[in-house]
């Protein structure tokens, strides 16, 4: 596809997701994001789903989806167009899209421990079978049509569905705050999604620490002052774009913060650096 044709095919909602950009506010056809360029605690993206393109009223600036992942990739055109490549005409896109509790029709029609075969290899190809009792296998209708996943729940009851295939959240997006007791230290770990929670505690640390998983790096704002209650922030955030902004922004607001993403530096997140040691 040329650039127009991008422009009006390539879901500007799932690219926005591609980076783990999620609404603040949103109805059926507009919503509103954080900016894609600076920290705010208001968000001033506005995104019109229908005509494919967003607007920042704080800088005046107008968005499409090849201008989102430049601004995000700080990339050239052509290198957006390659980015873009893998939405191309793909219904399984469709699926990820990340809609608001009001837009969706789902209905969850089965929860159960983990016995479907694709749904082990799938877990084994990550390296994270034997943590299989931490999520649950979910069944749900969406839209008309049956899925099965991996699901792991956040605090709102809103559940994180994963398998080799799509990526979507069922009900309200919410992170997953994970109690232990005794907190011995005070410390809390955290990671952006429930993967690399699952290969931390596949590493066999026993730590008597907390644990938050964002589901999404736009929840930071839902736990900021909670945060404020540990000696010691311990992050676990992909190296990307967006954990780097978050892994700023926690280190600029609290103390005793360590950045424990260099252990997997060369690689985008703990579970990819995981899968590939011996």
């Amino acid at each position: 596809m040329n650039c127009e044709e991008i422009k009006q095919k390539v879901d500007i909602r799932t690219v926005l997701e591609s980076f783990n950009l999620l609404p603040v506010k949103n109805n059926k056809k507009t919503a509103f994001y954080f900016a894609l360029d600076r920290e705010e605690k208001i968000p001033s993206l506005s995104v019109d789903y229908v005509k494919n393109k967003a607007f920042d009223f704080g800088t005046g600036r107008s968005y499409d989806v090849i201008s989102i992942v430049q601004q995000i990739n700080q990339c050239s055109v052509s290198e957006a167009l390659k980015y873009l490549e893998k939405f191309e005409f793909s219904s399984q896109n469709k699926i990820q899209n990340i809609e608001s509790e009001t837009e969706k029709e789902y209905e969850i029609l089965k929860v159960n421990e983990i016995k479907h075969f694709a749904l082990i290899q799938y877990l084994v190809s990550r390296k994270v079978d034997k943590q299989m009792h931490l999520v649950k296998e979910i069944h749900y209708k969406l839209n008309g049509k049956r899925f099965f996943g991996i699901g792991f729940y956040n605090n709102s009851g809103g559940v994180e569905i994963r398998n080799k295939y799509s990526k979507i959240c069922l009900g309200k997006k919410d992170v997953t705050l994970i109690k232990t007791q005794p907190n011995v230290y005070n410390e809390i770990i955290i990671f952006e999604g429930f993967f690399d929670y699952l290969t931390f505690e596949d590493m066999n640390t026993e730590l008597n620490v907390d644990f938050l998983i964002l589901n999404s790096t736009a929840m930071l704002f839902k736990i900021e002052s909670e945060l404020k209650k540990y000696n010691k922030i311990s992050l676990f955030l992909d190296n990307d774009s967006n954990g780097k902004l978050v892994k700023s922004k926690i280190e600029s607001q609290y103390k005793n913060t360590e950045d424990c993403s260099l252990i997997y530096r060369d690689h985008k997140d703990l579970n990819e650096w995981y899968c590939k040691q011996a």
